[in-house]
C-alpha cells in the first residue's frame, strides 16, 4: 500500500466517495476568507475562475463574500452538478456557474479573469506548470490564490518524504515555491499555512463515517478496500508527521 498514490485508484470511485463530503481536501471557510483579504480591487465587475473546484465549498464562500461573477471548473461532472445545485439553493445561480473541464486545457479567453482561485488542486497538473498556464487567463494586475502541499522544513523523516514524493513529486519548501511564483511571472503577495483543523476537523474526521458506508456499499471490492486503507494511512501519517508539512496558501499578483 505504501507504493500506491491516491491517483492510482479508479477516478469514478474517488469522486463517488468525495462528492458526498463537503470538502474534497483540507481547508476551511475561515482560511478562504483570510486569503481573500489579500486580493485588491474586488467589485461587482470582478471575474473569478475557481479551478479544480470539487463540489464547491470554497466557491460558495467566495460568492458569499464578494459580488464577483464566478466560473467554477472541475473534471468530474458529479461535483459540478452538486455545485450548481448548491448555488441555486443559496440564490447564487446568477453569479456562480459550474462547468466541466480540465485545468490544463482551460476553455477561457486570454486576459479574462481578475482572480484565479484553486484550493488543493494544482498538484494534479504540477505547481510550476499550473502557474505558467493559468497566467495567460489573468488580466493585467490580476491575482492568483492557491493552496499547495509544502514542506515546512528542509529535512524530514524518510517515511513521510517517500509518501509525499510518490504523491506529489514537485513538492518543496515554502521558500522554493515562492521563488517558483516569481520565476513564472507573479509578485508574491502572501503565503500562510493552513491550521491543523483544516486537515483533522474538516478533512479526516468527516471521512470516517463515509469510509464505513462506502465499504458496505462496495463489499468485496478489493479496489475500494485498498482505497480506504490508503486514506486511513494518510490520516495516520499526518498525525505522526504534521510538523513537517501541510497546505500553504500562496497569493500572487501577475507582473
Amino acid at each position: 500500500m505504501e507504493e500506491i498514490t491516491i491517483h492510482e485508484f479508479e477516478f469514478a470511485l474517488i469522486n463517488e466517495f468525495f462528492t458526498e463530503l463537503e470538502r474534497q481536501g483540507p481547508g476551511s471557510s475561515e482560511e478562504t476568507i483570510r486569503a481573500l483579504g489579500f486580493i485588491g480591487n474586488l467589485s461587482n465587475k470582478t471575474k473569478i475562475a475557481d479551478l479544480g473546484c470539487g463540489s464547491g465549498a470554497q466557491t460558495m464562500v467566495l460568492a458569499q463574500n464578494t459580488e464577483a461573477a464566478i466560473t467554477a471548473l472541475d473534471l468530474y461532472a458529479g461535483s459540478i452538478d452538486k455545485l450548481n445545485a448548491t448555488a441555486g439553493k443559496l440564490g447564487l445561480q446568477n453569479r456562480v456557474k459550474g462547468i466541466v473541464g480540465s485545468m490544463d486545457h482551460l476553455p477561457f479567453q486570454n486576459d479574462e479573469f481578475d482572480l484565479i482561485w484553486s484550493e488543493g488542486a494544482i498538484a494534479n497538473i504540477g505547481f510550476e506548470k499550473g502557474l505558467n498556464h493559468w497566467k495567460d487567463f489573468l488580466k493585467k494586475d490580476g491575482y492568483i490564490a492557491i493552496t499547495y502541499e509544502s514542506w515546512f522544513t528542509d529535512e524530514r523523516p524518510a517515511e513521510i518524504e517517500k509518501w509525499w514524493v510518490d504523491a506529489v513529486p514537485e513538492m518543496d519548501t515554502i521558500g522554493h515555491n515562492i521563488s517558483i511564483m516569481q520565476k513564472t511571472g507573479y509578485i508574491p503577495v502572501a503565503a500562510f499555512t493552513l491550521p491543523e483543523s483544516c486537515w483533522i476537523d474538516n478533512y479526516f474526521i468527516p471521512q470516517k463515517a463515509r469510509q464505513e458506508e462506502f465499504l458496505k456499499k462496495h463489499a468485496g471490492n478489493k479496489t475500494v478496500e485498498d482505497m480506504i486503507t490508503f486514506m486511513r494511512r494518510e490520516a495516520d501519517l499526518y498525525s505522526k508527521y504534521k510538523q513537517y508539512y501541510g497546505y500553504v496558501f500562496y497569493i500572487g499578483k501577475k507582473m
